[in-house]
């Protein structure tokens, strides 16, 4: 899996609801290179967890598809 990464305008939008989730729900004011290194963090840490449930979801989506695709190109038969 390749590294997440965030172009810069994301990465500061990310960093900006970060910062005010900080202060407003733990009372903690974290300047923007703290909260960069957090965002790090979890992006490193965590990431390959949520990434990984998306995966799993994403194949139980395709078997699902996959499935009704087979059983739409059956061909009837005459008894």
């Amino acid at each position: 899996m390749s590294k997440i990464a965030f172009n810069k305008t994301k990465r500061d939008a990310l960093l900006s609801k970060l910062t005010r989730y900080l202060d407003r729900e733990l009372d903690c004011e974290a300047s923007p290179l703290q909260a960069g290194f957090l965002l790090d963090f979890i992006s490193e840490e965590m990431g390959p967890y949520y990434y990984n449930q998306g995966v799993a979801d994403a194949q139980t989506l395709f078997r699902a598809k996959l499935e009704d695709a087979v059983y739409e190109i059956e061909k009837p038969f005459k008894d």
